[in-house]
């Protein structure tokens, strides 16, 4: 048994080197990275209740409250109870939310750059890590 043969060990190593590319890349229009996926859920629906984009990212309400808080702080977004159902609560972007949009535009093609694999590599390895996720 050794360390290197680990898939454990292999996604950890990977996971860190990818975040490490990010990072610089999200300063810059003022994002993290698990905020950036949430701007990105919105940014493909317009607005989601927290239930769905804790779905879409497979995250708890517990870690999703304080992305959602610090995003609203920054005027990213808007968070409304619902009328109909008060245990549910409306994300919606700001005018400010969709505009980062445009500013962000350019970073999935700049990461894919910095990585050292091909696109073909890069599907694969999507395929491979939602098969992962997915149990099977």
């Amino acid at each position: 048994m050794r360390l290197g043969e680990q898939i454990c060990f292999s996604l950890a190593t990977a996971s860190r080197s990818v975040a490490a590319l990010y990072r610089p890349v999200l300063e810059r229009v003022g994002l993290t990275q698990p905020q950036f996926m949430v701007m990105l859920v919105l940014w493909e629906r317009g607005h989601a209740t927290i239930k769905e984009i804790g779905a879409a990212l497979q995250l708890d309400h517990g870690t999703l409250t304080p992305l959602l808080k610090r995003l609203e702080a920054a005027g990213h977004i808007v968070r409304r109870r619902r009328t109909d159902d008060e245990r549910s609560v409306d994300v919606e972007l700001t005018p400010r939310g969709a505009a980062l949009r445009q500013r962000a535009e350019g970073i999935p093609a700049e990461i894919s750059r910095a990585l050292p694999l091909t696109e073909e590599e890069s599907a694969q390895l999507r395929g491979l890590l939602a098969k992962l996720a997915a149990g099977g």
